[in-house]
């Protein structure tokens, strides 16, 4: 099979191939889709490894420029802010932003994902699914496939080769053998297992519909997003080994008696516990950073293949579909010349994903240890009132990467320098009423410039 220069051949059907093939097939390029996994709308693939995702500002405008955001409505539920629960089983609601627009939404990855591939073969795209990609030749342009059901190999010549193939991806792997090819792979020593909240007997969530519930346990937390069925898809996060971690939880008995004693509210909630925590496998969670990401202008690296991200600041399929966005973007700028493009692409996007892998890793540790202290609720809420007086110079962090399309590098600039003034303001007082708006005005004023807000 020959390629064509107006043909671009995409590794993965996940979320951010068919997204990034609908984009290019709107400008004219013929699209092929080579996937591994069988077509999901027709063999159901087993639950365990897909944390429901939080879909905010940066992926909601991928999808507006694709015209799919109102095809989506119907398969998200808006998050207005978290529910924490304590072990007593208090309630604590803290909002994610200034009003009730700010909201991120649960949506479930294979609802999304089998939308996106509807949509990508309805533009045009040819979607090969059952082949996996188990090479390619950087020079000639050639990529073998392994059909996983006939177990025939092919080799196909393929032109613009960009890899959407996840955090294994083989496409980095023949790019691994290059000279001078960065690679790094920072596991954490956490694991997650999904478990679910079923809906109640008229379909309806028992849990608080609109919020992300968080039971914040120290070195442990079980979190749950609403599924559009009624359902909540949970995830429990817990250490590898040590206490209380999963190499601990061995027996029905033990798996009982450690959520009883730390999640005495859920365990009504989940009359199949014990059913789904062994029937599900226990993920790992990956930090890759690697670099370059392309091959002249031949092969890309996009979304987790350049830069896999662990889950804790719900962005990763939103850098994803940032990644998307911008590559087409900036090939509307420079009319094709994928060297040229692939570069640029590089340039602007990795210090920006670079900075939201370390604002995920630093997030797991404020959800996990922090969303309950008392101090760390009320600095939430200065934020929220600098926010109102200063709107063009004082965003929170949080809000400048979920509600916004500031650049992560900016908002994680930016946010060492709040946190420091917050630091400073939150000294001395317990109430927003006794702060010290005089010393607020000369710190902001001093420290932060303007922000420039993506339209």
């Amino acid at each position: 099979m020959k390629a064509t220069p107006d043909k671009v051949t995409l590794i993965g059907a996940g979320l951010n191939g068919p997204l990034l093939a609908i984009l290019l097939l709107q400008r004219g390029f013929a699209v092929e889709m080579y996937e591994r996994r069988p077509d999901m709308r027709r063999v159901r693939i087993s639950a365990g490894r897909s944390i429901n995702l939080a879909l905010s500002t940066r992926g909601i405008h991928a999808l507006q420029q694709a015209g799919l955001w109102e095809r989506m409505r119907n398969i998200i539920i808006p998050m207005k802010g978290r529910m924490m629960h304590s072990i007593s089983g208090e309630l604590t609601f803290q909002p994610y932003g200034k009003n009730e627009a700010e909201v991120i939404n649960s949506i479930s990855r294979a609802e999304l994902n089998i939308a996106l591939i509807d949509a990508a073969e309805e533009h045009g795209a040819t979607i090969h699914f059952n082949q996996r990609c188990t090479g390619y030749d950087l020079k000639t342009g050639e990529i073998k496939v392994h059909d996983e059901e006939t177990r025939e190999e092919t080799t196909l010549e393929a032109g613009v080769v960009i890899g959407c193939d996840g955090s294994a991806s083989a496409i980095r792997a023949e790019m691994l053998k290059l000279s001078r090819f960065n690679f790094s792979q920072q596991y954490l020593d956490y694991g997650y297992k999904e478990l679910t909240i079923p809906a109640g007997p008229q379909g309806e969530h028992l849990l608080e519909t609109h919020a992300l519930h968080i039971w914040p346990r120290g070195n442990h937390m079980l979190i749950a997003l609403p599924n559009i069925d009624g359902t909540f898809a949970c995830i429990l996060f817990l250490p590898f080994e040590g206490a209380d971690s999963f190499a601990e939880l061995t027996t029905p008995a033990k798996v009982e008696q450690f959520f009883h004693a730390r999640f005495p509210d859920a365990v009504p909630l989940m009359p199949q516990l014990v059913d789904n925590y062994f029937a599900n496998p226990t993920g790992a969670m990956v930090t890759i950073k690697c670099s370059p990401w392309h091959v002249a202008g031949r092969a890309l690296l996009l979304g987790d293949a350049a830069h896999a991200i662990v889950p804790f600041f719900g962005q990763g399929i939103n850098c994803g579909f940032e990644d998307c966005s911008r590559l087409v973007e900036m090939l509307d700028q420079v009319v094709a010349d994928w060297p040229s493009l692939f570069a640029e692409f590089e340039k602007d996007r990795k210090i920006n994903t670079d900075a939201i892998a370390d604002m995920a890793i630093e997030n797991f540790t404020e959800m996990r240890d922090r969303v309950a202290d008392p101090r760390f609720l009320f600095r939430k809420k200065v934020e929220l009132a600098l926010e109102a007086r200063y709107p063009e110079l004082f965003v929170p962090k949080y809000a400048m990467v979920t509600f916004h399309r500031i650049p992560y590098s900016v908002a994680l600039e930016r946010g060492v320098v709040q946190d420091r003034i917050l630091a400073e303001l939150c000294e001395s007082i317990s109430r927003v009423e006794d702060m010290d708006w005089n010393k607020a005005d000369r710190l902001i004023k001093r420290d932060l410039v303007p922000l420039e807000f993506s339209q």
